[in-house]
């Protein structure tokens, strides 16, 4: 159950990221802003940052930092999944 428990934070995490980030970048394009050319190179490489922060704070903390990586593997899930969406992967869906 501890397992199914934090699979359910990280996703909860990684929707709310997509979420925010899909408001954030439909309100630039409102307002006619840009879409920044290197985009997905930062999120990449931000989500690179929080998947090694959860794989040290497992490793240096163990279970007493299960809050924290499930806050981290949800913010890097959330990364890679507003990187696919700026590529269109979720267009079939309607998002």
């Amino acid at each position: 159950m501890p397992r199914a428990l934090q699979l359910l934070r990280a996703g909860a995490v990684a929707l709310g990221f997509l979420y925010i980030f899909v408001l954030s970048r439909r309100a630039t394009l409102a307002r006619g802003g840009e879409d920044l050319p290197g985009m997905s190179i930062a999120l990449g490489l931000l989500s690179l940052i929080f998947f090694a922060g959860a794989i040290a704070a497992t490793r240096v903390r163990g279970a007493d930092a299960r809050l924290q990586t499930d806050l981290l593997w949800g913010l890097g899930s959330g990364c890679v999944l507003a990187i696919l969406w700026r590529a269109g992967v979720f267009a079939a869906v309607g998002v």
